[in-house]
Parts: C-alpha cells; structure tokens; sequence
C-alpha cells in the first residue's frame, strides 16, 4: 500500500516517463507540472519535422526527438519551459506544434532562452485543441526537466506604430522634426551633407513634399547635434549644426526659399546645441555644449550672433553632453541643467551634472549640490517635465554606461530641491543605456512617458512608475526626433528614412503653437498650462532636447478620456500672460502673444490706444513721457499688415480690414510694447 501512494504522489508531482517514439505516440503531460525527460541515449525518437524558424546551422542536424502533448480543458495562456533551477543550464531545442501528426502547424520554437541555452516558449492554448511539444538533439544528449505551466497573459502593446518609408528623407546626420515653412505642421529637416539642405514638408493631406537647398561655406554637417528656432524672428526657422569642429547657422530668408550660411569661426567638440533668448531681449541666443572646455553661447544683438564662452557650464575640461532650459524653481524665467559625461563616469575630477540657477540678472549660478542635481552618473542627456503633474518640472537623467548605475528619476520638491524616487519607478529594473532621452505624452493618456533607452517607451503612470512596451521599436539608438508628423494629434517618431506613425488610441489631445510678438517669434522659453478635470498640466517650451536631435516645438499634451479643457494660460517670456477659457479639444491651436487680452485690460502702464474700437485713426496716449517712433501691426495669424512711423502720436488704419489686430510700438530706446486693438 505505501509502495502505491508513493508512486502516486511521484506520477502527480514530477513525471518520469520515458518519451514515445513519435508525435502519434506522444505521452500525454498535465498542466502546472514538470515531466523528468530521460537522456537522447535511451531514446529513438522521431526529429521533430518543421523547424518553426529556427536552424541547423554549421554544427550538424539533430538524429533523434522527444515527444510529448497536452490538451487544454479551457482557453489558457501556457509557457513550456527548460529554464528551471534543477537543470544546471542543459542545452535544449524545444518546438510546439498544433493540427494533426500527419500535418503539423508550427505554434513556437525557442532555441537558446535569454541567458542561457535552455528553451522555453509560451503561446495561447485553444481548449479542446491538442499541443505537440517536442524536442531534439541538436547539441546534448543530456536529460532534463520541463514544466508546463499557466501563464500570465502576455503583455499586450500600449500603443502601436506602424514604420513606414517616407520618399525624400536623405542623411545620416542627426535630422530634426519642426515647422519649417510657417504652417505649424511639423516639417523633416535632413542634412545629405555639407553642400544641400534636405526639408521634407508635411502637407495638409498627410503627404510630404521635398525640397532640396543649396548651402555654401557650410563646412560641417550637424554630425553632433541640431537645433532650429526663429532667431531674426521673420518668420521662418533657422538650424544650427554642431559638428566635430564648431558651429555653422543657417539663416532662413523672408520666404524661406534658401538659406544663408554662417560658419562660426571658433574649433571646438560640439555636442547638444539648444536656441534660447538667454538674456530675454526678444531674440534668440544660441548655446553649443563644449565637450572639452567651458560652454559656448551665441548673444544675438538683432544683426549677428556674437560669440562668448563661460558663464553656463564652466568646468576647465568640459564634458558638457546634454542642456535642458527649463523652469524648475517657478519663478518665471528659464534655469538650466547640465548632463555630464563625468569625463567616463562617476564624476571623475568632480565633473558631475550641473544646475544653473537663472538670477534674473542674466547671470547663472551653479546650485546642483544643495539641489541635489549633482549626479554622479555617467549622462549624456536627461528627459525633463513634470511626470506627476504637481506643477513642478522633474527630470529624468539618462546613463550611458551601467558601470554608474540605472536611470536616475529625480522628483523636483518645490523647494528648490530634487529627491531620487528611482526605486520602485521601473527604471530600477532596466539595464539598457542611451544617450537620447525625450518626455513627451505618446499615448495622449495626460501622463508624460521617456523615449530613451532601449528603443522603446517607458509609459508614466502620473506618479513616478515607468512600464516598458513589451516590444521595442525599429529605432537606432539616437536618431529619432519626435513629432506630429500626419497632424493626428499623436506623436511620431522619424528613424532613418522611415517614420513609425503613431496608430494612436481613443484618448483626446491638444496642440499648442505660439507666435510671439514681444518675445521670441517661436514662443521659446514660454510656459504653457492647461486645466481641466484632471487638474494642470504644463510644458516649457523648448528647442534642443535630447542629446543630438531636435523635436517640435509644439507643446503636445493629452488629456486622455476627458473631452473639456477649462482653460489654457500661455506665461510669455516677456511677462505677457494670454489665456484662453473652454478652448476645444482634438485640435491644434495657435495662441498669438497678447491676442486674448480683454478690451479692459489692453492699457499697459506705458500706453493706451483709443479709440478701441477704431475706424480710420488709431491714437496713442503715452504715459509717463514714453516716446514713441514706429508701430508694426499684426493680424491674428501673426502676419504683418501695417508699418509706419508714428507722426503726432497717431497711425492711419483706414486700410485695414475688419478685425483684430496686434500693435507693436517701438519707442526711442528701442524698447517694444504691444497691445491688441480692434478695427471697424
């Protein structure tokens, strides 16, 4: 009796059965078991026939098989697998099959399983249906176990893209994503090579238009780094190319039908590139990490961009590899920080990320130990935004070797310091490294999500957890710019001469492009905020994020199942605050500077304009003995429609149409004022 039970209890728990010779006279395993199979010495089987797209190769073909089957009773997902602690690592090969003995259908194969050369294969079981598992010897005679097991199901994509090969994206340089020719729908910019400039335009029906530009004493190509922004602010964005050996801009004309070349004179290792009106004058600067000296920056005094070195980023060697200009403390003007490369990590010779801190003075000072933003790891960019949507911009700092340790996720506090909540986020558990790093909401849920490393997306969950894709993209590891590129509301990604369109979901969205009028034309450095039920949402306007590429300008947000935005409020470099109430979500909205201000509410301290509404004479009554000498007046798309010098404190509007329109007044120091007005 007791021999009984214990062969009972031995058949339940762990089967050893010498395997039939063939797929008819296959033995029969249970589920959530594990069957002991005897050596390939002991067996004659049958090779299993349908390889199921695994191969022989060069080291022989296998002489002998196992078989084995199991019939489900219900839907089930099930893994087969070798991968157990008891087989000190045996060298298998396993196939599962469906259908009939005599007409085999191929369900899985697996040859060598992630970190060893056992097997192992899951799939979805069909109750009823019977599954052939069969293994061989292609390289072991040894036994070994394997269990079949229930499994969880597998993990399904959070969101699909579909790769396709766009004609006219040309280069292997780092290209860019941005409106190249005032539309505001997201434009490819791709370098071939030091002589022709290469835009891909996005038109209205979804297609692209290429056009190829000549370019003359360009000398680099963007071989390190692109930037575009609107820096002589007529309209048309201009690119700025890093290279190996300096800087080279290209300058856009006033109907961005060619380029103008300026070659910077300066020889250094360039890496991230970024446009910013560092001293907030309303016109772009430029800044060009130094990967072995101090930093560089390009001061635009509205007719050249004067070079300078110091100030941002001063370490003696360099190692600057990455700037994000964004607003961490809230007080209205741009700080910046610094990924290091830690001269091959760990900070060697104290050169470990940096945070500069905006004085408001135009002065920078350098706060990332008492911030705790002093990293030590070795970064080569970082993804910045507020990932908990508490109102504080967080960043998340990207390594490029393991040897410093995983993604470091840093929660900004509000306080003028950051706290790493790395563990538990998800980036804890990933081992892969990158140097491109972008926050950005792909899946329009209202969370922001990392495109980084691993060629995959790390969803956020609006409290500081990150869950992978389970499948990885067709990505190189750096050139892959993000944006809009169908007008669908969701975010593209373009690789190579391919665009992986985003197929997108049900969740809804909003696209916010600026014109500014006092501030940069691109609105750079602006604040954008929206609100609704789920609370705010912000975006800090950016141009060069990442470590080389360049992504749209556009401030994208998704606002997932919610159809109502209650308000969105633009905070302008210039102190200009514009706010929209109820606007309609799925659209992309453009917000001119100054274009939502109240009738009550144009007086500036400086100036009023009356009569509002005018019908031939608009007058201007100065305050506070301001003088004034021309006007430029805008229409709401931002187009000019008027110039003139100001002759007795009036200007003649007989001319124009009925509307609104955007006065911008020069006075004697050339300082500038707007105001909205309106036209009979």
């Amino acid at each position: 009796m007791k021999k009984t039970i214990l062969l009972l209890i031995l058949f339940f728990s762990t089967s050893m059965i010498v395997a039939q010779s063939d797929c008819a006279s296959a033995i029969a395993v249970a589920l959530n078991s594990t069957t002991t199979a005897p050596p390939f010495t002991n067996e004659n089987g049958t090779v299993p026939p349908l390889l199921c797209g695994l191969t022989n190769g060069n080291n022989g073909v296998p002489t002998k098989g196992k078989w084995y089957k199991y019939t489900p009773t219900e839907n089930l997902n099930i893994t087969v697998s070798t991968v157990l602690p008891q087989n000190n690592n045996p060298d298998t090969r396993l196939f599962i099959y469906s259908g009939t003995c005599n007409s085999l259908v191929c369900v899985g194969a697996n040859d060598d399983f992630p970190g060893g050369v056992t097997s192992k294969v899951s799939f979805s079981a069909t109750s009823g249906v019977t599954y052939y598992i069969a293994f061989d010897n292609r390289y072991s005679q040894s036994g070994f176990d394997f269990t079949v097991m229930e499994s969880a199901p597998p993990p399904v994509d959070r969101l699909s893209f579909t790769s396709t090969p766009v004609a006219g994206i040309a280069g292997t340089y780092n290209n860019c994503i941005v409106d190249m020719n005032g539309d505001y729908l997201d434009d490819i910019v791709s370098a071939v090579n030091t002589n022709q400039l290469v835009i891909s335009y996005q038109l209205a029906n979804g297609n692209f238009a290429t056009s190829t530009f000549p370019l003359i004493n360009t000398v680099v190509s963007p071989s390190w780094s692109i930037a575009a922004g609107d820096f002589d602010n007529n309209g048309f964005n201009d690119l700025m190319y890093g290279s190996g050996s300096g800087v080279t801009f290209l300058k856009a004309n006033n109907d961005g039908s060619a380029y103008t070349t300026d070659r910077k004179t300066q020889s250094f290792l360039v890496q991230r590139t970024n446009f910013i009106d560092i001293n907030n004058d309303g016109l772009l600067d430029a800044f060009a990490c130094d990967d072995n000296a101090p930093n560089r920056l390009y001061i635009n005094d509205g007719v050249n961009l004067n070079h300078t070195q110091g100030g941002i980023g001063d370490f003696a060697s360099g190692g600057n590899y990455a700037t994000n200009w964004f607003d961490f403390d809230n007080d209205g003007d741009l700080d910046v920080y610094i990924a290091k490369c830690g001269q091959g990590g760990s900070g060697v010779g104290g050169n470990i990320d940096q945070l500069y801190r905006n004085n408001g003075d135009g002065t920078y000072t350098n706060i990332a130990a008492e911030a705790n933003m002093a990293n030590p790891e070795q970064t080569w960019s970082g993804a910045v935004g507020d990932f908990n949507n508490d109102g504080w911009m967080d960043v998340i700092v990207g390594v490029n070797s393991l040897s410093d340790g995983h993604t470091n996720v840093k929660r900004n506090n509000g306080d003028g310091t950051f706290t790493s909540v790395t563990t538990g986020s998800g980036y804890d558990l990933v081992s892969s490294t990158g140097r491109e790093y972008i926050a950005q909401d792909f899946d329009n849920d209202g969370f922001l999500d990392v495109l980084g490393a691993g060629s995959t997306i790390m969803f956020g969950d609006g409290n500081f957890h990150f869950t992978p894709n389970p499948n990885t993209y067709p990505l190189s590891a750096v050139d892959r710019p993000v944006g809009d590129l169908n007008n669908d509301g969701f975010l593209d990604i373009q690789n190579g001469n391919n665009v992986l369109f985003n197929n997108g979901n049900s969740n809804n969205w909003i696209n916010v492009n600026l014109r500014g009028i006092q501030s940069n034309r691109n609105g750079i450095g602006a604040r954008v905020e929206i609100y609704g039920a789920w609370g705010k949402q912000i975006r800090d306007v950016q141009s060069g994020t990442g470590f080389q590429n360049m992504s749209t300008i556009t401030a994208h947000f998704g606002i997932g199942q919610e159809t109502e935005i209650t308000q969105i409020i633009i905070k302008w470099p210039s102190g200009t605050v514009d706010t929209i109430q109820n606007p309609t979500s799925n659209q992309s909205l453009l917000v001119v500077e100054g274009s939502t201000l109240a009738i009550a509410d144009f007086n500036s301290a400086a100036f009023s304009l009356y009569p509002n509404p005018a019908k031939k004479i608009l007058n201007i009554n100065s305050k506070n003995g301001v003088a004034f000498k021309s006007v430029t007046i805008f229409d709401l798309s931002g187009r000019i429609v008027l110039k003139s010098a100001i002759e007795n404190a009036t200007v003649n509007v007989q001319t124009l149409a009925s509307g609104t329109y955007i006065a911008l007044l020069l006075d004697e120091n050339g300082k500038n004022y707007s105001s909205k007005f309106i036209k009979e």
